[in-house]
């Protein structure tokens, strides 16, 4: 895969299209969507090859359960430490293992088409702005404010989860660490950029690091390495069995059990898809983010297909300690293996770890939100007071506004609030897909004016043959989940408001926002022999810059990220 990789280090271009060499029209280089003076001048590129590379380890392990007594709901990255129980206990080892094969294979085919534009676009907001470029300008105004809603309220049910989390050690007031939490985001997010950078390095590097024991750990207790434990083996794939039957039974409902996994996974990736949103902030960005990008295959591979192999090992599908609902390190089947085999003090570092990897979620939530709003004040699709930025960087504006969401955690406190918190959460449940989907019809479009406009794409910046084929299937599998994934509410007993809801409302909202702006701007689709791809590959010959040459023992400690 990697030796279809080029890097382009200089292109010859001009403004005329080599499709029949007319001129471009006058302007349309000034409307395209291109690093504008605004993020030039006001942001910092504070953002290194390390940062962003681990921020896409960390956005694919950034997972916990947000849970409490009165609504068992899953947060958007919730999965790899706690709940992926469940998953076992709803598919089987074998099922569950399937499932998140797949989903992580579309999650590569994503990375690569995100790395694909951006490494010709780098800019602030990323597949928003893409999406203004590649499709319409009403696209990008719809995905846009799906996402800040999204991201504004993803960091109350983080805080939310924390409060929970630290019910496990202690009984203290949940508002005291509602409001540290706030505190300390709103700390982070003032910060310049690097400062962001390194917070999320050290979390990374903890949550790599944190991960490969719990993997090690699990190998071991299933080969009977704790003295005093049996060899498990494979023992819980023979019996009760690899699949789980799902509503239906026979091979149907072993398909709806592995189907069911495959639509609540795609959730368990949320964030990987934000590693791109500080481009204009990102040293080099073209080269840095497909780069990071890249990765993404082997880490996949690592965090979530051998975790699921793990875990479908070490604990039967009909374990009754799977389906625990406190929400803490107790419901962990990683933690259920090792009390089994005597292993004390697991359980608290379960907890701690998830903590930090909560207020991480909400770190990423906030500097996704905030860029993106900063990117529609870019296109005048924003008041333009979310353009203010501080001397080191920081669109303040935006990030204020975004701390004044956060309280909406005090929601969560009262058992009558925390239903209307839920049904907000719940609105933008499927902005995940609907975000893939963006990104994977960017770079489909992008591919389609190359071949209309005679392009050849040996001119792209960084481009890996294999996106050809896997842009588009990846894309049709996305659309078939987004209209999947809420199809237990349709079989006989199983409707639920809540789960309709957050399955499919996103939908019609991100459409009525399309339709609304379209109506109002009078916006067309963007035609495929009119995007100004020349002009946008003479802005990435000239901001090419030289790859340093990194000596001695850092060389050999960088191979984690670059």
């Amino acid at each position: 895969m990697a030796d279809d990789v080029q890097h382009k280090d200089g292109a010859s271009a001009s403004h005329r299209g080599v499709d029949g060499g007319q001129e471009r029209p006058p302007g349309r280089i000034e409307e395209a969507d291109f690093v504008t003076r605004n993020e030039e001048e006001d942001l910092k590129r504070g953002l290194s090859q390390r940062h962003i590379s681990l921020q896409v380890s960390h956005g694919v392990s950034s997972s916990l359960k947000a849970t409490n007594a009165a609504q068992n709901r899953y947060s958007r990255r919730n999965r790899l430490f706690l709940g992926l129980g469940g998953s076992i206990a709803t598919a089987g080892p074998l099922g569950s293992l399937l499932g998140y094969a797949v989903i992580g294979l579309i999650v590569c085919c994503v990375q690569f088409a995100l790395g694909e534009v951006t490494a010709l676009l780098p800019v602030t907001s990323s597949f928003v702005r893409h999406a203004e470029f590649l499709i319409d300008p009403a696209a990008g105004f719809a995905v846009g404010y799906n996402l800040v809603y999204g991201n504004f309220l993803s960091i109350p049910t983080e805080i939310s989860a924390i409060c929970v989390l630290f019910q496990y050690w202690t009984d203290l007031n949940s508002s005291v660490w509602i409001i540290a939490i706030i505190v300390l985001t709103f700390a982070v997010g003032m910060s310049s950029i690097r400062v962001y950078g390194e917070v999320e390095f050290g979390f990374a590097l903890l949550k790599i690091v944190f991960i490969i024991f719990l993997i090690l750990l699990g190998l071991v207790i299933d080969l009977g390495g704790v003295p005093g434990t049996p060899r498990i083996g494979f023992r819980y794939w023979k019996s009760p069995g690899p699949f789980v039957e799902y509503i239906a039974i026979g091979s149907w409902g072993r398909f709806l059990g592995f189907w069911s996994v495959m639509s609540s996974a795609v959730f368990s990736f949320a964030g990987v898809e934000s590693i791109a949103m500080a481009a204009a902030e990102t040293k080099n960005p073209r080269r840095a983010i497909p780069r990071a990008c890249k990765r993404v295959f082997a880490r996949v591979s690592i965090f979530y297909v051998l975790a699921v192999l793990v875990v479908g090992m070490l604990v039967s599908s009909d374990d009754e300690r799977l389906n625990d609902e406190s929400g803490t390190a107790a419901q962990s089947p990683f933690v259920i293996a090792a009390s089994a085999a005597g292993l004390k003090g697991i359980p608290s570092l379960v907890n701690a770890i998830v903590i930090t990897s909560a207020w991480s979620s909400a770190n990423q939530a906030l500097l996704s939100g905030t860029r993106v709003l900063y990117g529609l004040a870019l296109k005048k699709q924003a008041p333009s007071i979310f353009l203010r930025t501080t001397s080191w960087g920081v669109p303040y504006v935006c990030v204020i506004l975004q701390t004044a969401f956060m309280f909406l955690a005090f929601m969560t406190l009262s058992s009558s609030a925390l239903t209307v918190f839920w049904w907000l959460v719940d609105l933008v449940a499927c902005g995940v897909l609907i975000s893939w989907i963006t990104i994977l019809t960017n770079h489909w479009r992008l591919l389609a004016a190359m071949r209309v406009q005679d392009v050849p794409v040996s001119l792209l910046p960084w481009h890996s043959k294999w996106t050809e084929w896997s842009t588009p299937a990846a894309l049709v599998m996305c659309i078939i989940i987004l209209f999947t994934s809420g199809f237990s509410v349709f079989t006989t007993g199983n409707w639920s408001a809540s789960t309709f809801v957050s399955s499919y409302l996103d939908i019609a909202l991100v459409t009525t926002a399309y339709l609304l702006w379209k109506f109002i701007k009078r916006t067309k689709i963007v035609s495929l022999a009119d995007i100004p791809l020349m002009e946008a590959f003479e802005r990435a010959a000239q901001d090419q810059e030289p790859e340093k040459v990194v000596p001695g023992w850092r060389k050999w400690v960088g191979f984690l990220w670059d």
